[in-house]
């Protein structure tokens, strides 16, 4: 049986552990409420480009661009949006089991697909298996700026005009609300669910044409697809991590009731076995 010190240590280890848990919780908090505005924010741009793309590559039967027309897939790229750093529940863990899960059922070769990681837990994971990792961003704020990511945005959507890949998805966890995140898979390039996804067209007026704005409303409205995600993702993040030390905090405090009991029983015992010494002692003399 554990010692009266022993038992005292650990509770004592266990407050300064939790209290360290329930800060956590409250920064996690206070980075959610900024984050989930920031994701929110965001969704009327993403709406707006999407309706002019749409009605614009719809619009016009004569109007193509490579970003819209798919081709013989030889090899796919996987974008996966995870965070820098743990404890913050199965965020990491239900992305990267998502995406290991496709690519078993899709490829038979690591050379048939290629990652691109925004975030060093989803970098460190698949250079551990020896995935190649084409590109990454790690150390992104956890309010982060279209600036961020503008280069990587932009070299991922270039890399597939270049023929690197020719298809690409995207792995992230989509905000649903402070308890529950889903983890999304979204189809970003080539452009062909444009039609499904939107429900209105409008009618615009192009100058110069419309092969011209396409040529430059695309790689922007991809490069958005992927800044979206980033959003809602890091929402998800600090929704996670505040649900994580949550359970910490009320799992330590737990485990401080049980050790209180622990030690209050252990010091009752050693008081009895006193006053038993005391007393057989007593009535030794008489």
């Amino acid at each position: 049986m554990a010692s009266l010190r022993d038992i005292k240590t650990r509770i004592t280890s266990t407050k300064k552990t939790s209290q360290i848990t329930k800060a956590m919780e409250m920064v996690s908090a206070s980075k959610l409420n900024r984050a989930e505005m920031n994701a929110k924010s965001f969704v009327p741009y993403m709406e707006k480009i999407q309706e002019v793309v749409t009605s614009i590559s719809l619009g016009s039967t004569d109007v193509t661009h490579p970003m819209l027309v798919s081709r013989p897939v030889k090899k796919t790229g996987y974008l996966v949006i995870t965070s820098d750093r743990g404890l913050a529940g199965a965020y990491n863990s239900s992305v990267l089991r998502a995406v290991s899960n496709t690519i078993q059922e899709r490829h038979s070769s690591k050379d048939e697909y290629t990652i691109i990681a925004l975030g060093r837990m989803g970098r460190d994971f698949f250079l551990k298996r020896g995935d190649h990792v084409l590109d990454g961003v790690v150390g992104l704020p956890d309010q982060p700026n279209f600036a961020d990511i503008k280069d990587i945005a932009n070299k991922t959507v270039t890399m597939f005009s270049d023929g690197a890949y020719d298809e690409l998805f995207m792995f992230y966890n989509h905000y649903v609300s402070a308890i529950q995140q889903d983890v999304t898979q979204k189809k970003v390039l080539p452009l062909t669910d444009l039609e499904s996804a939107s429900t209105k067209l409008t009618s615009y007026e192009f100058e110069p044409s419309a092969e011209e704005i396409l040529e430059v409303l695309l790689p922007q409205y991809a490069e958005s697809l992927i800044f979206g995600a980033l959003l809602d993702g890091k929402a998800s993040e600090h929704a996670a991590r505040m649900t994580a030390m949550r359970s910490a905090t009320d799992n330590a405090k737990e485990l401080i009731g049980d050790l209180t009991l622990s030690y209050n029983r252990a010091r009752q015992a050693a008081i009895t076995q006193e006053i038993t010494e005391i007393v057989g002692g007593a009535a030794a003399l008489e």
